[in-house]
């Protein structure tokens, strides 16, 4: 009876550490990937020429109606076969959302579709440091 309890615990501690790499190696790719195409900017640099760029907010509209940056669209993620033939090819892009990893994701498939000039916010909307934003007021 024990042998098949351990067995269980082996296995779940297998799909466990599993699971780990697969996440570990897709957040090393996506990384990888994103210093080749050299789209990061810092926040004084993605505040410095956000005007002349399409600023587009990826994240959830719950979370683009609590706080973002002015000026941004939003453009969530997950609907991206939806708004991605709405941007214009002849100005740059500027993505941000909570992190990188999607900005990156959401940057290679703009390039792909041959939008030539894509970057995104370095840490994503947790490490803006610009004062133009816009918050949600409580009633």
């Amino acid at each position: 009876m024990a042998s098949k309890s351990n067995n269980g615990f082996l296995i779940l501690n297998i799909v466990l550490i599993a699971v780990l790499l697969w996440m570990v190696g897709n957040w090393s790719y996506y990384k990888i990937r994103g210093k080749r195409l050299h789209g990061a900017l810092t926040s004084a640099e993605f505040e410095k020429d956000m005007r002349k760029a399409q600023l587009i907010d990826i994240r959830e509209k719950k979370d683009f109606k609590a706080s973002h940056i002015l000026g941004a669209r939003n453009f969530p993620y997950t609907q991206i076969k939806t708004w991605q033939n709405e941007l214009r090819h002849d100005m740059p892009i500027y993505l941000y959302e909570t992190g990188e990893n999607l900005s990156i994701r959401i940057a290679l498939r703009l390039k792909k579709a041959g939008y030539a000039d894509v970057k995104w916010l370095k840490g994503g909307y947790g490490e803006w440091e610009g004062k133009k934003t816009k918050k949600k007021t409580e009633d």
